[in-house]
């Protein structure tokens, strides 16, 4: 017979093994925790330009920002424009195709932000993968 008869009088104890479904959360948590990306800021807010077609944050991304006192700065940390290379050339030698993301201020200057992407340029990144962030 299949199942379980209500007039049965056994003493047999019934048990539900979850051991397979706890498995399962656990892998389904690992593979949460390895597919997840971080976006690492820049540690300063930049007053940006307002530009009507602004395109997406990529996930994979570096992101230089160029401050109104015209010093830049990556991981919250100030590198100025000689420490940009320093920074992103690793960065680059591992993953190649890493887009670079300039954000300048409205209030920098603007030769400074193309000393920057030129910098970017000399570091490895494609100049297809170099973009300047607007509002």
């Amino acid at each position: 017979m299949f199942g379980r008869n209500l007039s049965d009088e056994s003493d047999e104890p019934v048990h539900v093994d979850l051991s397979s479904m706890i498995d399962c959360v656990f892998i389904l948590l690992i593979f949460f925790i390895v597919s997840t990306v971080f976006v690492e800021e820049t540690g300063v807010t930049v007053n940006k330009p307002d530009v009507g077609g602004a395109s997406a944050l990529e996930k994979n991304s570096i992101l230089l920002a160029v401050t109104s006192e015209d010093k830049v700065f990556y991981g919250g940390e100030s590198v100025g424009v000689q420490g940009v290379i320093g920074k992103i050339k690793p960065l680059l030698t591992e993953t190649p195709d890493m887009s670079v993301i300039i954000q300048g201020d409205k209030d920098a200057t603007h030769g400074l932000v193309q000393q920057v992407h030129g910098q970017a340029i000399l570091a490895g990144a494609q100049k297809d993968r170099i973009s300047v962030s607007t509002k």
